[in-house]
């Protein structure tokens, strides 16, 4: 008989080496989706690396932001960032379950994390910003009580907005 493979997820330090690697994964397979979509081509290094360096985590330092890192069977599998928005409300960045991870209730564990996290910062209220194109972790939000609400910002990439309130 085969044991159960368990996720686990903790808040993690943004400049961590697992949080670097997650978050350039993540970078890479969003970049990459746009540009096949919109470019018919992948992302180039170079891109990534100056579209990286041009990004920044200090919205996801304690007291204003949380790095949640997920782990399957204690490897590193997944990540989510919450940072304040504005009074009672945090805002859901960098949602990310390794492809290879994906279909394990990752998804689920990650958001039953970021819900607890966010209730921890005083959050009655998640708000995200996604991409149409990005079809599963629409499903996933979905999933997991959010709905669709008007737009709260001009991200560039924004699409579609998400908001969920919490059970406080």
């Amino acid at each position: 008989m085969t044991a159960k493979r368990a996720w686990t997820v903790a808040p993690a330090p943004v400049d961590s080496a697992e949080a670097a690697a997650l978050w350039r994964e993540y970078y890479i397979d969003v970049a990459d989706r746009y540009r096949l979509l919109h470019f018919d081509r992948r992302s180039t290094p170079a891109e990534i690396e100056e579209e990286l360096a041009d990004s920044s985590d200090a919205d996801l330092i304690p007291p204003t932001g949380l790095l949640l890192l997920g782990r399957y069977d204690g490897e590193p599998a997944a990540c989510a960032g919450l940072r304040v928005y504005g009074p009672g409300v945090v805002e859901l960045k960098r949602v990310f379950v390794r492809p290879e991870a994906r279909g394990t209730g990752g998804g689920a564990c990650l958001l039953a994390a970021v819900d607890e996290a966010a209730i921890g910062m005083g959050a009655k209220r998640i708000v995200l910003d996604t991409r149409l194109d990005l079809v599963e972790a629409r499903a996933l939000y979905l999933k997991h009580g959010y709905t669709e609400i008007p737009a709260y910002n001009q991200g560039e990439y924004a699409e579609v907005w998400y908001g969920k309130e919490l059970d406080v």
